[in-house]
């Protein structure tokens, strides 16, 4: 199931949204405390530079949880292209909630539409035959989240965590005595399970095959092992590669005859933000 389906992404939602307003109105927001109740106010969020729109239910559940008479207006949707200057949000109604919640609200977007941008950048500068996924290497308690902003941006999920795949290491390989009793332990284990094996030689490569892997990651292959690789009975999606992958090393890498997947933990771990603004009108 897409991360973008999951009922576990609106837990996520509610439960980070809940901890980013506790770390900043645990004792309250005593600056907002200077403007009265009644006062009201209007507000527009823009971007300061060209992005892909992402974190759209964050900032809904945010005001939603601070107050709902806040109504949240957006002038652009979920994974469109923004442009520098554009605004694309509106938040009306009392003035101390709209900045109570401003700081949490543009964090998450900074955050989601800086993950969904990375993302979108490599992507359309790649050969199709290329399916971009993230790894586990994200912001602490954002999996989640930034898993999402990626398929927003046209990338693809790798495992969730260490739960919902099995992606047999060198050492996982060491301490099962080798390739093929670890896949079929896996099999034994869990048989509902994709199985991946991470693989350093076209022999290692060979057993992953004649073992049934899933999936098989190459990593740090030369351009002849890839070659070579390439010319193995894969299956489209069956080939991995990774191995500190950035856009140039990719461009330089053989284009593959069928499609491989790509896991390219950059996108997600050397995040730049979405420089964002927002401008509040007293009614």
């Amino acid at each position: 199931m897409s991360i973008r389906q999951d009922s576990k992404l609106r837990q996520h939602i509610q439960s980070t949204v809940s901890y980013a307003l506790a770390e900043d109105i645990h004792h309250g927001d005593v600056t907002a405390q200077l403007i009265n109740d009644d006062v009201l106010a209007s507000a527009t969020v823009i971007t300061r530079e060209p992005a892909i729109l992402c974190g759209q239910a964050w900032v809904e559940e945010i005001f939603r949880q601070l107050d709902s008479q806040v109504k949240v207006e957006w002038l652009a949707n979920e994974g469109d292209k923004l442009v520098a200057n554009q605004a694309f949000l509106t938040l009306t109604g009392p003035a101390h909630i709209i900045l109570t919640g401003e700081r949490a609200a543009l964090n998450f977007l900074q955050t989601l539409s800086g993950t969904a941008t990375a993302t979108h950048n490599i992507v359309s500068q790649i050969h199709p035959n290329y399916w971009l996924l993230d790894t586990r290497k994200t912001i602490p308690g954002l999996r989640l989240a930034q898993k999402y902003a990626v398929t927003i941006g046209g990338g693809h999920n790798h495992r969730i965590g260490l739960y919902d795949m099995f992606l047999i290491k060198e050492n996982h390989i060491e301490a099962c005595g080798g390739i093929t009793p670890a896949v079929q332990a896996a099999r034994q284990l869990k048989p509902e399970l994709p199985v991946e094996v991470e693989v350093e030689t076209l022999v290692q490569l060979d057993e992953a095959l004649a073992a049934g892997a899933d999936y098989i990651m190459v990593d740090n292959f030369s351009h002849d092992d890839l070659l070579a690789a390439y010319q193995r009975p894969l299956k489209d999606g069956q080939l991995e590669l990774s191995g500190g992958l950035d856009l140039a090393g990719l461009q330089a890498t053989p284009t593959p005859p069928l499609p491989v997947r790509v896991s390219m933990g950059a996108i997600t771990k050397h995040l730049q933000a979405i420089d964002l603004s927002l401008r509040l009108t007293r009614a």
